[in-house]
């Protein structure tokens, strides 16, 4: 059950949620979706699958929402074990747009603690929880599945003239993002050298606005490259041609484009957010990356030209595909069973 999921209107929101589905269906597993917003539809999909003669043996919570209140009840009714899968940055210090207060809150924390296992997909998101109070049964961390094409380093490119690339994946919420501030240390880095290339994949409501904050600076030519949206296969090739990746977000729960960049074996500079501390070779601090344009740009040069290697480029373990973590959910299901 998720209130975010690919659509017709929205072909990317809760993707990460669908890759999940679909690891857990290369197991053998057979999944039902529930994709809703509303307490009403939530139930008349559910009735939906019982009137097809269709019953759990476990349920799923993407994101503890009103929906998380039919896992409650089928536990109560028919003694259906149910897990949770958490994603939302609501919880985060930074991002904390909701008062944890008042019902609302207390059925979260009600669904929380029923639950078999809670599975933020960041150490920094359950900590999180944590703090606000909720409880678990049990808490595990699990990642978000990249697509296997990532992992291809056979195809990797470079550049005819020698530069280096630096990438940037964004959604373009600005507030969320910092794009402006990696455009302002990238300004401060074409001051002393211009043999590098800033390309930035990605569109969003402040696209535009990104855009012309990036024609003030007034970088020289050909050191921004932006791409638009681009596909999944897309994007992966830009990966594989990239000499580094940086990201420099206020805050993520996760960062699905740090697990990409990691797949694909390329360096990685980031803001200490969501698996960044995990995985990330190179770690700037929030506040320089916010307000030190050029403190940042130091960091761009120490991940371009300081030899820095991945530390993911002989990575053995596919931590993030989707086999291993299909294999993963499905242990975790199974656990709840016994």
């Amino acid at each position: 059950m998720t209130p975010w999921y690919p659509s017709e209107q929205d072909a990317m929101s809760g993707l990460f949620v669908q890759k999940h589905v679909e690891a857990v269906r290369a197991q053998g597993c057979d999944v039902r979706v529930i994709f809703a917003q509303s307490w009403r539809d939530t139930w008349r999909q559910w009735k939906a699958l019982q009137r097809e003669g269709w019953m759990p043996n476990v349920v799923q919570l993407n994101v503890i929402q009103k929906q998380g209140l039919l896992a409650l009840w089928l536990k109560k009714r028919y003694g259906i074990p149910y897990v949770i899968i958490e994603h939302w940055t609501g919880y985060l210090p930074d991002n904390q747009h909701v008062s944890f207060k008042g019902w609302h809150t207390r059925m979260m924390k009600k669904i929380c603690r029923e639950a078999e296992v809670v599975m933020p997909v960041s150490q920094p998101l359950m900590e999180a929880m944590q703090s606000l109070g909720f409880k678990a049964k049990r808490w595990t961390m699990i990642d978000n599945v990249v697509d296997d094409f990532f992992f291809d380093h056979t195809h990797r490119k470079t550049t005819k003239d020698g530069r280096k690339i630096l990438l940037n994946i964004t959604c373009f919420d600005e507030p969320h993002k910092n794009v402006k501030g990696l455009l302002r240390a990238a300004k401060a880095l074409s001051e002393e050298r211009q043999d590098w290339q800033l390309v930035i994949v990605g569109t969003g409501v402040d696209y535009q606005e990104v855009r012309s904050f990036a024609d003030t600076l007034h970088i020289p030519e050909g050191l921004l490259r932006w791409t638009g949206e681009l596909p999944p296969q897309a994007v992966a090739d830009e990966f594989h041609r990239a000499d580094a990746f940086a990201l420099s977000s206020r805050y993520e729960t996760y960062g699905v484009v740090l697990a990409e960049a990691a797949a694909a074996g390329v360096p990685i500079l980031s803001t200490p957010v969501g698996i960044a501390e995990e995985i990330a070779d190179l770690i700037v601090p929030q506040e320089m990356a916010q307000h030190d344009p050029q403190g940042f740009a130091e960091y761009i040069k120490q991940i371009l030209w300081g030899d820095i290697e991945s530390s993911h480029n002989k990575q053995s373990n596919k931590r993030f595909s989707a086999e291993q973590i299909g294999a993963q959910l499905k242990q975790i299901y199974e656990s709840c069973l016994k």
